[in-house]
């Protein structure tokens, strides 16, 4: 069965902002590749202003979020939502519920409806607790609104069916193993083995940057640490401001480039990774991906990936200790060769749209056919 599917929520493919950008690029593609019809919507003032990318159709929509700040992404949302109104798509696949789930009536009523449910966005402590109890009930609108669920996290899976009684569906992101030919584009001069730390993060509070980069300052290691990600927000300027002093610390802004980022974990001699509210976060399996070692902060999020296969921190100073003591010995090297391990078997990006795929089509089908069929218990 070859279906006509909309992808709605993100900003736009390419990815140029965030997970569910990322995740959107490579579902959307491998559907195609498929034999499926896909559309993606798009902010109008996305970068890539063509028709298609890669056989995926691209649909943009008016924006008013650099004029009004958030609040503008309501109306893309609602823009979106009443362009694929007319558009009859056999399924409507909604990437997070921020702010598109009080629209929830206005879902095309003939599509089937599925929701990647995103993160627990409401304990992101860059939220007012006002913010906080709106995200909550954004929660409940999605569920409310939508059929059929997607966690992409086995934690956030597991609480949304305690909270709401439902049966979502678990599916990660992905990663692609990193290659020979990656391996041969490395500039030495750039990205030399084994001398410096890095740290690729959105500049938000729970990603934990201050806490990571406030261990290494007090360290006393001679090595560099490279901060990926965008410092022109409030707390990116701060943080920049706070750690100005430490010219062992290079803050080099955001890159899109995959395969730089790539080659830029490979090399690194400790990869730190501080995300602490989401699912399986697509930075981290990259890192995993490029045979990165691996520091992470220490939740449940974290440790359903990685397992055992990473050092973990709590506090800035755990990191020093990290940071003064790890070294590259054999237990390393394991620890690399098992994240390898769940990239190739379990995280890897056919798999992943296999999923996506399958999924797909059986909520279509029980959405359609067999009606009195619930993935709600």
């Amino acid at each position: 069965m070859k279906l006509k599917i909309a992808i709605l929520g993100t900003r736009g493919v390419p990815n140029y902002y965030g997970g569910f950008e990322h995740i959107s690029e490579y579902v959307s593609e491998g559907l195609v590749k498929r034999g499926h019809s896909v559309s993606v919507y798009n902010s109008h003032n996305h970068c890539f202003s063509g028709p298609d990318w890669n056989g995926v159709d691209i649909i943009h929509c008016y924006d008013p979020e650099y004029l009004i700040g958030p609040a503008g992404q309501f109306i893309y949302d609602f823009n979106c939502l009443l362009d694929a109104r007319k558009r009859k798509f056999d399924v409507v696949l909604i990437m997070g519920y921020t702010s598109s789930s009080v629209w929830g009536r206005l879902y095309p009523a003939k599509s089937t409806i599925i929701t990647n449910m995103d993160g627990l966005e409401w304990k992101r402590s860059k939220y007012s607790e006002r913010v906080k109890k709106f995200l909550k009930y954004a929660e409940k609108l999605a569920i409310k609104y939508s059929q059929f669920y997607i966690a992409d996290s086995l934690v956030i899976k597991s609480y949304l069916d305690d909270k709401y009684n439902i049966e979502s569906k678990y599916i990660p992101y992905g990663a692609d193993l990193f290659s020979e030919e990656e391996r041969e584009q490395i500039d030495r001069n750039e990205a030399l083995k084994e001398d410096y730390f890095l740290l690729m993060a959105r500049m938000e509070p729970e990603n934990n940057i201050e806490t990571i980069l406030e261990g290494f300052n007090n360290s006393n290691s001679p090595k560099k640490f490279k901060v990926l990600g965008d410092t022109s927000n409030r707390f990116g300027k701060f943080i920049t401001h706070k750690f100005k002093n430490d010219s062992r610390i290079e803050f080099n802004g955001a890159i899109f480039d995959t395969g730089k980022v790539r080659a830029l974990q490979n090399n690194s001699y400790l990869y730190f990774h501080g995300h602490s509210v989401g699912g399986t976060n697509p930075s981290l399996l990259e890192a995993m991906a490029s045979e990165a070692l691996i520091a992470a902060h220490n939740n449940p999020f974290n440790k359903s990936v990685l397992h055992t296969d990473a050092f973990y921190f709590s506090n800035a100073n755990e990191v020093r200790n990290i940071v003064e003591t790890v070294q590259h010995k054999e237990p390393e090297k394991v620890m690399v060769s098992n994240n390898l391990y769940k990239i190739k078997y379990q995280f890897n990006w056919e798999k992943i749209i296999d999923q996506y795929e399958k999924f797909i089509l059986e909520c279509h089908y029980n959405s359609k056919y067999e009606p009195v069929i619930s993935f709600q218990r």
